[in-house]
């Protein structure tokens, strides 16, 4: 009990203040430095990205620059003044009490339908906020039209009512839906694999999984309306729909992003539960970034961007404020270890006080953790680019402009290339 109060009150006490990062932003002509707001453990993503945002675009400005941390009151006023000064229609009042939810996550319920439908519960007052400010919010978790599941998901439109129509669905099955569901899956995928599904690809093959759920609803042991069999059937599709793109990114949504986004301009993506900036380079090859904010890449400065490759981020790489290619500056992937970080905090804010044996516990087993995910991350990537000189090399072999052989070797190859 004392181990979880005490990290709930380090949690808390450290979620009252952010820490701030300099990078450099704008065109060739126009760059300027700027401290953009990094985010510690969960913290507020949706305000932290209106305020990125809002800075980034020379709208607020933390002073004085030389300051390390930022406070939420602080931050309130520089957006509130901002709204007032630059939005004189707008209830001042309204947007602020809107202002202290953005804090605590955002109820938005995207629509799988359009890159900036969304359908929040109620008045929708969480929007209004990033409308009033001038942010456009988006999300590139849209069901491909030529997909054979678009029919059905067009019609359930958006995320809650999918998971009211499968709850319905599980209802009316009396629990068998979501258990059958995954017992089907678990021997589809084998015991090699890592779950029914790979998460991201909004046109999985969806054939065989709904078979058999229709049969299972057809078969005489059964007793359900035809109205229920096809709530059952519409089910078992959202259900699919939403286990293949668990990032809640499609690629017909990364699509979409890439060509309704206009270069040069900043918006909040709206992705895996988490609000984030998106920024479209201008020049020749335009391509999208998300600000990396996490604390840990706090003391790398030249990890500003992740360029935004694919859905899973299986794919994407960190770049600098150039958008040049990352190369961490030293220590483990992140740049910093946890227990480096917390050393700098303790000494920052002279916190030396005695730790408690369980406390030093958990701080190993954090450690441990992070290490573990940093090293993850570093294997990933390094695979990927594994991948990409052995693709380079095979299509060099390919080529066609390679040195001329013999006729003999030229057939040999040949065939070897045909086989």
């Amino acid at each position: 009990m004392s181990e979880r109060i005490d990290e709930t009150s380090i949690h808390s006490s450290q979620a009252e203040v952010w820490y701030l990062k300099e990078i450099i932003f704008g065109t060739t002509h126009l760059k300027h430095r700027v401290k953009v707001i990094t985010q510690n453990f969960n913290g507020p993503c949706s305000f932290i990205a209106i305020c990125n945002i809002l800075i980034l675009r020379g709208n607020i400005e933390i002073l004085p620059y030389d300051r390390t941390t930022v406070s939420y009151e602080l931050l309130s006023q520089l957006v509130g003044e901002y709204l007032l000064l630059n939005c004189p229609d707008i209830d001042i009042s309204a947007a602020l009490s809107i202002m202290p939810t953005t804090t605590k996550g955002l109820d938005l319920n995207p629509q799988f339908t359009g890159v900036t439908s969304f359908h929040p519960a109620g008045d929708g007052g969480e929007l209004k906020l990033f409308e009033q400010a001038g942010i456009k919010l988006v999300h590139g978790w849209l069901v491909d039209p030529e997909s054979p599941e678009a029919k059905v998901i067009s019609q359930i439109r958006d995320y809650d009512s999918a998971v009211t129509l499968i709850a319905d669905a599980d209802h009316i099955t009396k629990g068998k839906l979501l258990t059958n569901y995954d017992t089907h899956n678990e021997q589809e995928a084998g015991p090699s694999q890592p779950g029914p599904s790979r998460a991201g690809s909004s046109s999985a093959g969806g054939a065989s999984s709904s078979n058999y759920y229709y049969s299972e609803a057809r078969s005489p042991s059964n007793s359900y309306s035809e109205k229920d069999r096809q709530k059952i059937e519409c089910a078992v599709i959202a259900q699919q729909f939403l286990d293949s793109t668990k990032s809640q990114l499609t690629y017909h949504g990364l699509f979409q992003l890439a060509s309704t986004t206009e270069p040069g301009s900043l918006v909040a993506l709206f992705r895996n539960s988490h609000l984030s900036v998106l920024y479209k380079s201008s020049g020749d090859n335009p391509a999208l970034y998300s600000l990396v904010t996490d604390y840990v890449f706090s003391n790398e400065p030249c990890v500003v961007w992740e360029r935004l490759e694919d859905i899973d981020g299986g794919w994407s790489t960190f770049v600098d404020s150039g958008l040049n290619k990352s190369v961490p500056v030293g220590g483990d992937f992140a740049g910093q270890t946890a227990e480096g970080a917390l050393r700098a905090f303790e000494f920052e804010t002279g916190q030396f006080a005695p730790v408690d044996p369980a406390d030093q516990a958990l701080a190993r087993q954090l450690q441990a953790e992070e290490d573990e995910r940093a090293q993850q991350l570093y294997l990933r990537r390094q695979q990927a680019l594994e991948r990409q000189r052995a693709e380079g090399a095979q299509r060099k072999k390919k080529s066609p402009n390679g040195n001329r052989e013999n006729g003999k070797d030229k057939k040999i190859k040949d065939k070897c290339v045909i086989m």
